[in-house]
């Protein structure tokens, strides 16, 4: 993999966008928390988080109190509009990291051998569904220039996170999601 970008485009504030890029566990739990809030919300919560805890550490966080992290993300301003369920996911996200990859979240692609054993480590994260996992795919590749066997096939082709490298890529981006998801309960 070549260098991780200076910072993804994911939100309005330059530290969470350097976070995000630099920190493969901070970038995890963006993905985590994108659900149900918008997309700048879920990629600032890493760096919320952080400042809340000292430091992002998949063990520590695999190990805290739940109570205590549902505190912490129910802190004002919330880091989530379900800061108990996304204080479990990103406990459980920390724990399976914790276990699985040593507590080092950058194994989960750096020590895979084609993009199919890829998407299956990403689909076994808690809270990681196919659009999660496919747009995750899509950074990897397109801003992090992951390069594995068969990676191009499962890359989607759909408008994802993947192609948002400025503010403006960002919009375009949020309005072909939301033209993609139509189209995808359109078909049912």
């Amino acid at each position: 993999m070549t260098a991780a970008p200076a910072r993804l485009h994911f939100t309005a504030d330059d530290e969470a966008n350097e976070l995000i890029a630099r920190d493969p566990l901070a970038l995890l739990i963006g993905f985590g928390l994108d659900q149900q809030v918008t997309v700048q919300k879920a990629f600032t919560g890493p760096r919320e988080l952080e400042r809340r805890l000292g430091k992002l550490d998949a063990r520590s966080i695999a190990r805290m109190d739940p109570g205590e992290l549902e505190h912490v993300l129910a802190e004002k301003p919330a880091l989530h509009r379900f800061p108990g369920t996304m204080a479990r996911r990103t406990q459980e996200l920390c724990a399976v990291i914790d276990d699985e990859y040593d507590g080092n979240a950058a194994r989960i692609w750096e020590d895979v051998s084609d993009g199919r054993e890829l998407e299956r480590r990403l689909s076994e994260l808690p809270g990681f569904g196919q659009l999660k996992v496919r747009s995750m795919l899509a950074v990897l590749a397109k801003r992090y220039g992951l390069e594995l066997d068969g990676l191009e096939e499962v890359v989607p082709q759909h408008p994802t996170l993947g192609d948002v490298d400025s503010p403006e890529a960002l919009e375009r981006y949020q309005a072909a999601k939301r033209a993609h998801k139509a189209t995808l309960k359109a078909q049912g």
